[in-house]
């Protein structure tokens, strides 16, 4: 044979060659592509699974304890799972024999619960929204105090749980005490309050000195006020000086983290269900006595506290007040052995207050947060019109001014009383600080609107006077002029009652 077709032949069985390993490669592609197609056609004849909880490992070993179709059954476990996965709560998905043949996720979806408290690490006291208590365990991530995911559950979280499996799996991030109450230390300071300096002193002499000087009060066998009443006409600074308080705390006793402010918001406690108010009560205390705990200072405070805690069978409200009142009193005396946790109420009708809860020994203080004097309307002025403001002259020219014309003698109201004696009240009778506050705002606008429309720049004395007089025109601190006994109130005349009331002043 010639040279030329030896190397023809060769190069026919080269190019055979590759032909037949690209069959070959296209026989295999084929042969896997049945069997996954065969594969998937045997998956779409297998029964469908089942799914269940996973409790508990049996004593062996080798079966587990199975929460399914509404049954507690014992089934065995595939040799291909890790048993490191199976942890108690997740999701098990069952074979054909009902053994368990992979382990998946915790469910995110069921019923929801308020834990009460917890009973040891793993197992908790929970309530459903019927109001039945259950005993339910707790699931590995929530049991397993080393998981940075989710933190310990504690009384008052709104809970995902699987009732019949007896499961708590997560913690809802919507707890119901959080709808009622605000856990942060408050921005307020004593130096935003004016004019108020002797109330300030008081309840500074209550509530700060047992948490500054333990020790003294340790010498002197002196305990802690348990709790203060601040009451008073609306607006005159009741709220921001409990604020100042917790504020004033956090940066005595640490750090600015140190203290809790809990403002109960008294009108969501109340609930139509029966018991449903007393129980966020004690969830509210539950969360005082376990902040405290730590040792940080706990303020509870309750703002219009006559709202929730009025006296009983006064028939002034329905009969909640009967068992919501005692409720509160026995979480005062619970308060007795924690020196970390006081009370603040604040209201302007003290006198609906069940006297049992005004007794010393709950809330022993009282402070009286009254209207304030010309001097004390020149300190609250200087908080709110300050050397920053714009002014067409000096800012305490301006004060000066609206003090004299505010509290110049400008009747009002003439009252009769049974007595026979006429009484006359002023504008004067009704500043409150949030009344100055407004005051000052509605200068501030006036200024504006003017040197817009091409004025000098700054607040006047002619603009203070006007904001004065539109403000007594549309103060909604004047009491019915119809009722009599509302300005006994006012007139703090408690012995001697209002026969009649006749307006005689107007703008």
């Amino acid at each position: 044979m010639h040279s030329s077709d030896i190397a023809w032949i060769k190069k026919t069985n080269d190019e055979l060659k590759t032909r037949n390993a690209k069959l070959a490669e296209l026989l295999k592609a084929s042969r896997d592509k049945l069997q996954v197609l065969h594969q998937q056609l045997e998956e779409l004849a297998a029964p469908p699974s089942t799914y269940g909880t996973y409790l508990e490992p049996s004593p062996n070993g080798k079966t587990a304890e199975v929460f399914t179709a509404g049954r507690l059954m014992r089934l065995a476990i595939s040799p291909l799972i890790n048993p490191d996965d199976l942890v108690p709560g997740i999701q098990v998905r069952l074979g054909e024999a009902h053994e368990i043949v992979e382990a998946c996720s915790y469910t995110t979806t069921g019923k929801l619960a308020i834990l009460v408290e917890m009973i040891d690490p793993t197992r908790a006291l929970i309530v459903d929204q019927q109001g039945e208590e259950h005993v339910a365990r707790l699931a590995h991530p929530l049991a397993n105090p080393t998981n940075p995911i989710n933190r310990r559950p504690r009384a008052g979280d709104t809970v995902l749980v699987d009732l019949k499996a007896g499961y708590v799996f997560e913690i809802i991030p919507k707890t119901e005490v959080a709808r009622l109450v605000l856990e942060e230390t408050p921005d307020a300071t004593y130096a935003d309050i004016g004019g108020l300096d002797t109330q300030i002193e008081q309840i500074h002499d209550a509530v700060e000195l047992p948490f500054t000087h333990p020790q003294l009060y340790r010498d002197y066998q002196l305990h802690p006020p348990k709790g203060v009443l601040l009451y008073g006409p609306p607006g005159c600074g009741k709220t921001l000086i409990a604020k100042a308080v917790a504020n004033s705390l956090a940066s005595r006793v640490g750090d600015g983290e140190s203290s809790y402010f809990i403002n109960v918001k008294g009108p969501e406690l109340l609930n139509k269900y029966v018991g449903e108010t007393e129980r966020r009560i004690r969830l509210i205390f539950e969360r005082a006595r376990e902040l405290a705990e730590a040792g940080r200072p706990v303020i509870i405070f309750f703002d219009e506290m006559d709202s929730i805690f009025r006296t009983r069978g006064s028939g002034v409200s329905s009969d909640m007040e009967t068992t919501v009142v005692p409720q509160l009193l026995t979480e005062l005396d619970g308060v007795e052995s924690l020196s970390n946790v006081i009370v603040i109420g604040a209201t302007n009708r003290e006198e609906l207050i069940d006297p049992a809860v005004l007794r010393p020994g709950r809330l022993d203080v009282k402070i009286r947060v009254g209207r304030p004097t010309k001097d004390n309307a020149k300190e609250i002025f200087a908080r709110h019109l300050d050397q920053s403001v714009p002014t067409a002259d000096s800012v305490d020219k301006l004060i000066e001014v609206a003090c004299e014309y505010m509290y110049a003698d400008r009747p009002y109201v003439e009252l009769t009383l049974v007595t026979g004696e006429v009484e006359t009240l002023h504008y004067r009778d009704f500043i409150s600080g949030a009344m100055i506050a407004n005051i000052v705002d509605r200068a501030k606008k006036s200024a504006i609107k003017a040197h817009l429309a091409g004025d000098p720049r700054g607040i006047t004395a002619d603009q203070l006077r006007q904001a004065i007089d539109a403000e007594n025109r549309e103060s909604e601190d004047m009491p019915n002029t119809a009722n009599p006994d509302e300005w006994s109130r006012i007139t703090h005349r408690t012995g001697i009652r209002v026969a009649h009331a006749r307006v005689i002043g107007g703008n």
